[in-house]
């Protein structure tokens, strides 16, 4: 098969496409294949000309950091978590694209920063702090809030949901739909930061989102945003 790379050297330069030949079993992940790539030490193109290593990050490579989060023939995905066998399976020619996400400035090759995610949850205060919850709520509906506050915990942070979302370009205004999970959570887990994070809620997400909810259907985590996004609006 093919596997076509969009390259960049630095955050300056100019990114270019570079296609490699790979022979792999069909149930190899891209992950595996990026390694694949990478493995001899005189790396060369399908044109037979010496390049250097693709870069790309890693850590856990059990689709629970979020690191390899990339554009895989045109759907954002995590390369640990996505398959040659579907791939070829769903491409006219066989060919596997792959390229860094694109709402994230590059920094290298298949590495993005993704600082911005942090900073604005840290700018909005978007943290637990001090575990205080409503004392109203009877034990049975605690227990199901409980259950969706652990779903909505489970985000990596990987930044596929902005990747895909329509109204999400730099993060300087709209958070998107990883900051409205945290909104809920936080809120529901402390009740004195309540009015301070329905506030940024309205101005960093409400205001701004239009339901595409393209966010529910690219999350690796199945993370029920919907449920999140509505109890938010109720508060």
């Amino acid at each position: 098969m093919k596997v076509k790379i969009l390259r960049q050297v630095s955050p300056f330069s100019e990114s270019y496409w570079e296609t490699f030949n790979a022979d792999v079993p069909p149930e190899t992940s891209v992950a595996a294949l990026l390694d694949y790539l990478n493995y001899n030490d005189d790396i060369v193109d399908e044109t037979g000309r010496a390049t250097t290593r693709i870069g790309w990050e890693c850590s856990c490579l059990q689709g629970i950091c979020g690191s390899c989060a990339m554009v895989i023939n045109g759907v954002p995905s995590l390369a640990c978590e996505t398959f040659v066998k579907d791939l070829v399976a769903g491409s006219k020619d066989g060919t596997i694209t792959i390229k860094p996400l694109q709402k994230f400035p590059v920094i290298h090759d298949l590495v993005v920063d993704r600082s911005v995610i942090f900073e604005n949850l840290k700018k909005t205060g978007i943290f637990i702090g001090e575990y205080k919850p409503s004392e109203k709520l009877k034990p049975s509906k605690r227990q199901k809030e409980h259950e969706h506050q652990y779903a909505a915990s489970k985000c990596l942070k990987c930044g596929l949901c902005l990747e895909v979302c329509p109204n999400y370009s730099n993060g300087e205004s709209f958070f998107g739909a990883l900051f409205a999970n945290d909104c809920y959570m936080v809120s529901s887990r402390n009740t004195e930061k309540a009015s301070q994070i329905k506030k940024h809620y309205s101005e960093h997400f409400a205001s701004g989102c239009s339901k595409s909810l393209s966010c529910v259907e690219v999350c690796p985590m199945s993370i029920p945003t919907l449920a999140s996004m509505a109890k938010m609006n109720r508060k």
